[in-house]
């Protein structure tokens, strides 16, 4: 990827961190909150990972991490920073719809509240497939292994934090929680 296509998907994350914090300022209050070091172990430390992945350092040099798995060709790069603003579009939709109820760890508001409107109604995690797909973009623009690498982690930390998730919204919402789990797959909708 040139050095200038570098600026624009990191122009593209940073303008997607910055909504993410400022949207976090105004949620409900937790009533039930996974433990810090669960949290950075699932989810905390793959990330720092797969996003060490993603940046161009030299130690990658002379490795498999930066063989290329698509053409280095711009428009494998354009489409991969398409890929990447639906991606961050879609979570931020996602989070739009999920309001107040949302979190950036796996808690239980007071209040909660079941969405299934929106992004919810085509999968139950679109945060999470709306970021898979900004990663998997990347991935592309970038076209080197190190890429899909950084993606398969981010998405085994999300298949973990998940999992836990629904367990515990199976715990609050029982059969109504089911019934949406029967309805709508978690992150690939009709698929997974």
């Amino acid at each position: 990827m040139s050095f200038s296509f570098a600026y624009l998907f990191g122009g593209a994350w940073l303008i997607w961190l910055i909504y993410w914090g400022v949207s976090a300022l105004n949620v409900k209050s937790a009533v039930r909150v996974e433990s810090s070091l669960s949290r950075f172990g699932k989810y905390v430390l793959p990330l720092i990972v797969a996003v060490l992945l993603l940046q161009n350092y030299p130690a990658y040099r002379g490795t498999f991490l930066v063989e290329r798995f698509v053409p280095a060709q711009w428009w494998v790069v354009w489409l991969g920073f398409v890929l990447t603003i639906t991606g961050l579009a879609f979570a931020c939709w996602a989070r739009v719809i999920l309001g107040r109820n949302w979190s950036g760890v796996v808690q239980l508001k007071q209040d909660h509240e079941l969405i299934v409107r929106g992004p919810y109604s085509l999968v139950r995690h679109p945060i999470y497939t709306g970021l898979l797909l900004a990663f998997f973009g990347t991935a592309v623009g970038i076209g080197e292994w190190r890429g899909l690498i950084a993606t398969a982690v981010v998405g085994v930390s999300f298949w973990r934090k998940l999992r836990l998730e629904e367990r515990w919204l199976t715990e609050l919402f029982g059969e109504q929680y089911r019934a949406y789990m029967q309805r709508v797959k978690a992150l690939i909708p009709w698929v997974l």
